[in-house]
């Protein structure tokens, strides 16, 4: 009866997870024994697998898979892509640049010949008027 009060404790502690590893290995050896009080028997299985289960050894081999550096490989892929992204993002940069620079030197420079020629047209009429006023000069 007494030997039921203590194990019904160390079942207590060990659902509570407060169990030391003699206790526990006190309610192994007390359930794998033949001599288990009847309102007890139902904890018995738990015990037995337990015991049976730590005994067991797996025979099946597992392939161990050399690891690969492929995280390393892809930083250093997306390094390179990053790199060569910004080179020649940067050569397109440049280019559209160089090219808005163009088109609009071109309007500048459209813009001065428009108004040369209009210019060149009023010294025309001026060297008209000069020759107008040499004939003048020296007809008196």
């Amino acid at each position: 009866m007494e030997l039921d009060k203590k194990i019904e404790t160390l079942l207590e502690k060990y659902f509570e997870a407060t169990s030391t590893a003699a206790e526990e290995r006190e309610l192994r050896e007390y359930f794998s024994g033949g001599d288990v009080a009847p309102h007890l028997e139902h904890h018995a299985p738990m015990f037995t697998f337990f015991s049976e289960a730590k005994n067991q050894r797996s025979t099946r081999k597992v392939p161990l898979k050399a690891r690969r550096n492929y995280v390393r490989w892809v930083s250093v892929a997306a390094v390179a892509v990053l790199m060569l992204g910004l080179y020649f993002g940067n050569q397109y940069r440049e280019q559209q640049k160089a090219e808005f620079a163009y088109q609009e030197t071109r309007k500048a420079l459209g813009l001065i010949a428009q108004n040369l020629d209009r210019g060149t047209q009023k010294v025309a009429h001026l060297s008209e008027f000069e020759e107008t006023k040499q004939k003048i000069y020296k007809n008196n």
